[in-house]
């Protein structure tokens, strides 16, 4: 097979493009994977295979490996394979192993070449659920899965503790991606729910738009660094898509996004000036209080929803009906000093702390709370 030898350091190993069904026969599974109505049984594995022993042993005692959550990991994959489109299916490697030293003929500079395929079975060092998925995948969609080519690193010939020291590794430190790097990256990618592509519109308004409240404000990654952060990008998000989750239906109705994701930033925006002016700059972003806290910032979200739902009238003087709505603010503010502010919001966590601010603050306005998304 035509495959690119890797130099780093010492180290030698290779780089090829295996088609689907070529790979599923060359390999091997150790553990025992999933589908509807279908398996595919763990391998049979020799006692003289010191390395396909030790992992067994590995995934046998590992939660990360257990059956239940095998089964969900493989379904999720092969529903992320279904909706793939223009995006590669399988992105990353695979890494294999193979304790047969493999020889690799060079076509000249570059690295490119020919490499021998190993009497046995490639061992499956990173990937198992990634080809499991892919086998089930295959199954239903035998067309579909014709058309994918599996990036495979192929290390050959080492050590049992190279495959040992290296399935432990990369098993034991995963690299998750940053939630917030998450929500910068919902627009990009076609499998993300519109709900949350919408809601992530929403924070990308509220950080950069000219007329927002809440304007770098926002800690977010590669956001401005030389003013005060009140909110992670991360909670603001959960907070407007628990908002967005719960009118979805009505949005979708109303035009979708386009025309609705300016509307609720106007609703947002008009919300954070008005409790802006009747807390008033005594109280606002000031030390020594949380109105601009994280806690509060939350419940201010939530008490803006229950405000548009009980006033959805035109944006045209909106700002003057909510601000005289929130009047009786202007009197609370001694109870956000940061000095005894937990005990006059006791609660077992800032989830129920929350869910209290949110309650007091409602109340005084005389703002029925919304039922719980």
């Amino acid at each position: 097979m035509q495959a690119t030898q890797i130099r780093q350091k010492d180290g030698i190993f290779y780089f090829a493009g295996y088609r689907a069904k070529d790979l599923l026969g060359r390999v091997r599974f150790i553990s025992r994977f999933y589908g509807e109505g279908e398996e595919i049984a763990a391998g049979r594995i020799s006692q003289e295979d010191d390395i396909a022993q030790f992992i067994s042993r590995v995934e046998r005692t590992d939660h990360a490996f257990q059956r239940a959550l095998s089964r969900a990991k493989v379904r999720q994959l092969i529903n992320f394979y279904e909706t793939a489109v223009t995006q590669p299916a399988i992105p990353g490697t695979v890494l294999l192993y193979t304790s047969e030293k493999l020889n690799f003929r060079s076509d000249g500079d570059g690295g490119g070449g020919h490499l021998n395929e190993p009497n046995s079975k490639f061992l499956i060092i990173d990937g198992q659920h990634r080809l499991a998925a892919l086998h089930f995948y295959m199954q239903e969609r035998p067309q579909d899965a014709a058309t994918i080519t599996v990036p495979c690193i192929i290390f050959d010939g080492r050590s049992e503790d190279f495959a040992a020291e290296m399935f432990v590794i990369i098993n034991s430190t995963p690299t998750r991606i940053n939630k917030s790097h998450l929500i910068d990256l919902y627009e990009r990618v076609s499998w993300a729910a519109p709900d949350r592509k919408f809601a992530a519109r929403m924070v990308e308004k509220l950080y950069g738009e000219g007329d927002s409240p809440l304007r770098y404000r926002i800690n977010r990654l590669g956001g401005r660094s030389q003013r005060d952060k009140w909110v992670l990008q991360a909670e603001l998000f959960n907070e407007l898509h628990r908002w967005v989750r719960s009118k979805w239906r009505s949005i979708q109705l109303a035009g979708g996004s386009s025309k609705e994701v300016p509307r609720y930033y106007g609703m947002v925006r008009d919300f954070f000036k008005a409790a802006k002016n009747v807390f008033g700059d005594g109280v606002w972003a000031k030390d020594g209080y949380m109105v601009t806290k994280p806690v509060t910032i939350k419940a201010l979200i939530r008490v803006c929803s229950d405000l548009a739902r009980e006033d959805d009238g035109p944006e045209s003087g909106r700002l003057e009906r909510w601000e005289k709505r929130l009047a009786p603010w202007g009197e609370m503010g001694k109870m956000f000093k940061e000095e005894g502010f937990y005990e006059r919001f006791p609660a077992k966590g800032e989830v129920e702390r929350v869910a209290r601010i949110h309650r007091d603050l409602a109340k005084a306005a005389g703002i029925e709370v919304g039922k719980k998304t």
